[in-house]
C-alpha cells in the first residue's frame, strides 16, 4: 500500500508545541521506517486548517481518487481538518472505499466503523480547539476595546507594554516618526518620507524600505491623534498621542492636495468633476489637431463632451477654453467685493467679543447636545444587543454618531479658546472667496480651477453648452443677493454677511 506524508503548521499556530515541518517530516521518516510503509510523496503547507481551501491538502486528496495512494500518514488528525468540511471529506473517501489508511504516530486509527468514529471525535475536537480559542480572542479583544486599547499590532513609534497591556510610545522612534509627519506638511514627498525613515531604521518587519502605500497609511492613520478603527468601528483609544491634531490635519490637506495632483497628471483637469446634465454620465476631454498648408501651422483642440456611458444623448462638445471660462464665472460670482472684506473681518471681532462673553451658555449647549448623542449610542448599542438593528447598520450609525461627538468636543475646545464655533469658519469663509476670485482671474491654471471647485459647490453638470453648479452653504446665499449693483453700491453687508454665516442679524 503506498502512503502520501502531508505535514502541515500554520503560520500563526498557535500551540507552541506544534512540531515544526522539518521536525514532522523527520518524525514521519523515522515512523515508516520502523512501520515498513511505502511513502509516495511528502507534501508540506504553511497554512491554517480552520476554514476550508488549502490547495496542496486537495491535491492530497484527488490524488487519492485517482488511486495514486491508498493512505494518508500525518502526525496528528488535527494536522488534516480543523473544519467540519475538510473533516468530512476524509471521512467520505473512508466511506467510499478510495481511502483505504490513515497512520499517525501519536494517534490509533483503523478503518472500521469504531475507528471512523475515533476519528471523528478527533477531528470534532481539532474543530472546537479553533473555534473555543477564537471566542477566547474575541473576548479578549473586547476587554482591550472596552479599555480604549487596539488588538492589533503597535503602530510605527509604539510598542506593547505586555504587563499593562496598553501601547506606549517609543521614545526614539516615535522621534522620527513625528519629524517625517513635519516634513510632509512642510512638502516632502512620500518618496522622501520613505527614505527618511529608512535612513532613521524604520522599515518592513523583514528589513527594507516601506512601501508608499504603508507610507499613506501612517500618514492617515488616525491612531496618531488617539482614535482608530476596528472591524470598521471607530474607538477612542487611551494611548497618549506624540501628533498633535493640528499636524495631523495639516497632514492630511497636503495628501489631499498631492493625491489632486497626482489625479490631475493623469486625467484631463475636470474629469470626475462635471457631468452630464442630460444623462448624467461624466464628462471627459477629446484631443483634436488640424494641420493648415496655407501657413504651415498645426494647430491643437480641446473638447469636452458627455462620455454618453450611460445611454444615447444628445449633447453636443464644448470647446475646454469655454467650460474654463465658465467656471471662473461661477468663481466670480460668488467673490465676496475687496472693499468688503475689512468691513466683515471688523464685524466679526465686533462678534468675537459678544460671544466672549456668551461663551459659557454657548458651551452649555454644546455639552448639552454631546450629552444627547451619548445617550443616542447607548440606546443604539441597547438595540444592537437587542437584534433590533443588524450588525452593518450599527457600525455605520455609530461611526456617523461618533464622528459628530467628536466634532462637538472640538467646538467645545475652541469655543473656550476662541469664544465662538463659528467665526473661524466664518474667517475661512472669507478667505476661500478671495481665493477663488484671485484663482478665477488668473491665467492658465485650469488645474487650479478643478482643484478648487469642490470648495465652493458640488454637482457640476453641463447641460446645453451650459455649465451650472450647486453652490456650498454660505455660497448660495453670496450668489443668491450678490447683484452686480450690489457689488457697486456694498449695500447691507453687515446683514448679509449675517445670514451668509447662518446667524440671526443684530
Amino acid at each position: 500500500m503506498k502512503y502520501i506524508a502531508y505535514i502541515r503548521k500554520s503560520t500563526d499556530e498557535s500551540d507552541r508545541q506544534i512540531l515544526s515541518i522539518e521536525s514532522q517530516t523527520n518524525e514521519l521518516k523515522d515512523f515508516a521506517s520502523r512501520q515498513n510503509l511505502e511513502i509516495l510523496d511528502f507534501v508540506t503547507e504553511a497554512r491554517t486548517a480552520k476554514i476550508p481551501g488549502r490547495p496542496l491538502f486537495e491535491s492530497v486528496l484527488k490524488r487519492i481518487e485517482k488511486g495514486e495512494a491508498q493512505g494518508i500518514i500525518s502526525w496528528h488528525p488535527d494536522r488534516l481538518a480543523r473544519n467540519s468540511i475538510d473533516g468530512g471529506k476524509i471521512i467520505y473517501l473512508l466511506d467510499t472505499g478510495k481511502l483505504i489508511d490513515l497512520k499517525f504516530p501519536l494517534f490509533w486509527f483503523e478503518n472500521s466503523p469504531q475507528g471512523k468514529f475515533v476519528l471523528n471525535i478527533a477531528f470534532g475536537q481539532s474543530k472546537y480547539y479553533v473555534d473555543n480559542l477564537s471566542e477566547n480572542v474575541k473576548r479578549g479583544q473586547r476587554t482591550l476595546l472596552r479599555k480604549g486599547v487596539l488588538p492589533a499590532r503597535p503602530r510605527k513609534g509604539y510598542f506593547y507594554n505586555e504587563s499593562e497591556c496598553k501601547h506606549e510610545i517609543d521614545p526614539v522612534k516615535s522621534t522620527v516618526i513625528k519629524k517625517a509627519f513635519e516634513k510632509y506638511a512642510d512638502g516632502a514627498s512620500q518618496t522622501e518620507i520613505a527614505k527618511f525613515l529608512f535612513a532613521h531604521g524604520i522599515t518592513k518587519r523583514k528589513g527594507g524600505i516601506l512601501s508608499l502605500t504603508t507610507i499613506e497609511r501612517i500618514l492617515t492613520d488616525k491612531f496618531y491623534i488617539g482614535l482608530f478603527y476596528f472591524n470598521g468601528e471607530l474607538y477612542q483609544g487611551t494611548h497618549k498621542t506624540f501628533i498633535s491634531k493640528a499636524l495631523f490635519a495639516k497632514v492630511q490637506k497636503q495628501l489631499e492636495v498631492s493625491t489632486r495632483k497626482s489625479f490631475l497628471k493623469r486625467n484631463f483637469p475636470f474629469r470626475g468633476l462635471i457631468k452630464c446634465g442630460e444623462c448624467g454620465a461624466s464628462i471627459t476631454s477629446e484631443y483634436h489637431k488640424k494641420f493648415y498648408k496655407r501657413t504651415n501651422r498645426l494647430a491643437e483642440y480641446y473638447h469636452c463632451r458627455c462620455t454618453k456611458k450611460l445611454g444615447p444623448c444628445s449633447q453636443k462638445y464644448l470647446p475646454q477654453s469655454e467650460v474654463e471660462d465658465q467656471l471662473r464665472k461661477v468663481f466670480l460670482d460668488v467673490a465676496i467685493p475687496t472693499a468688503w472684506i475689512p468691513k466683515w473681518l471688523k464685524l466679526l471681532d465686533e462678534y468675537g467679543v459678544i460671544e466672549k462673553q456668551n461663551q459659557g451658555a454657548n458651551i452649555q449647549r454644546l455639552e448639552e447636545e454631546e450629552k444627547t448623542i451619548e445617550n443616542k449610542l447607548n440606546i443604539l448599542l441597547d438595540s444592537y444587543l437587542e437584534g433590533v438593528i443588524d450588525q452593518e447598520s450599527y457600525k455605520s450609525k455609530k461611526n456617523e454618531l461618533f464622528e459628530r461627538k467628536l466634532k462637538l468636543q472640538e467646538e467645545i475646545s475652541q469655543t473656550r479658546l476662541n469664544g465662538s464655533s463659528w467665526l473661524e469658519p466664518m474667517r475661512e469663509f472669507i478667505f476661500t472667496s478671495k481665493t477663488g476670485a484671485k484663482i478665477a482671474r488668473a491665467k492658465n491654471n485650469c488645474e487650479e480651477l478643478a482643484s478648487f471647485a469642490k470648495n465652493i459647490g458640488s454637482n457640476f453638470f453641463l447641460t446645453n453648452r451650459y455649465l451650472s453648479a450647486d453652490y456650498k452653504k454660505g455660497f448660495n446665499t453670496l450668489f443668491s443677493e450678490l447683484t452686480p449693483a450690489r457689488r457697486t453700491r456694498g449695500q447691507l453687508t453687515d446683514s448679509l454677511c449675517e445670514r451668509v454665516a447662518g446667524i440671526e442679524p443684530a
